[in-house]
């Protein structure tokens, strides 16, 4: 009969492997929160400037939806004044595409939430959060969303004091109304 000590040794080694195992995955988990709530930051800020770009350059007026999917910034040319659901006074001024591939999260869009105080970039709905929160069911944006609180509490819109979603400037809503009724007149 072998001995106590025969058998341990490779349980030692054994356990010296699972141990590292567990230490390799805890990290893998926890980059990957990290790095999710790092790049969604990004890309918010990535999205917002490109939109302001393109409102300096083609004016937005709207978006068709109260959610509208950012999955039109790869285009290079349309017809009309409408690329996916925005609505532009100078579509011809269209610089695009802005990028080779629409950002997503877990391929899920990002999109435009349109509230009571205004228009804001969020990750889509369906998208986890690192604080485990889920966008549509747990934090719901809809037009009575106060977004701008969202973005400074760590338990809905922010990660490590980085906003995960951003406000659209697109200005007074009354240069817009003065475009649409310059293009009533001139009919």
């Amino acid at each position: 009969m072998k001995g106590l000590h025969y058998y341990f040794l490779p349980l030692i080694v054994a356990a010296g492997i699972l141990f590292f195992i567990v230490i390799t995955f805890m990290d893998t988990l926890y980059r990957a929160k990290d790095d999710a709530g790092m790049m969604m930051a990004r890309d918010v800020v990535q999205l917002r400037d490109i939109l302001h770009r393109i409102h300096k350059a083609c004016t937005i007026i709207d978006f068709d939806n109260q959610k509208n999917p950012i999955n039109f910034l790869n285009v290079a040319k349309f017809a009309g004044s409408e690329v996916g659901p925005m609505n532009l006074v100078h579509p011809e001024k269209w610089e695009g595409p802005y990028v080779n591939d629409n950002p997503t999260m877990y391929h899920i869009a990002y999109q435009v939430v349109s509230t009571k105080k205004g228009y804001f970039i969020t990750p889509g709905d369906g998208v986890t959060l690192p604080n485990k929160k889920i966008i549509g069911r747990d934090i719901i944006l809809d037009q009575k969303a106060k977004i701008d609180d969202m973005i400074a509490d760590p338990q809905m819109l922010m990660y490590k004091n980085k906003p995960l979603a951003a406000r659209l400037e697109l200005g007074a809503p009354t240069n817009i109304q003065f475009f649409l009724n310059e293009d009533v007149d001139g009919v």
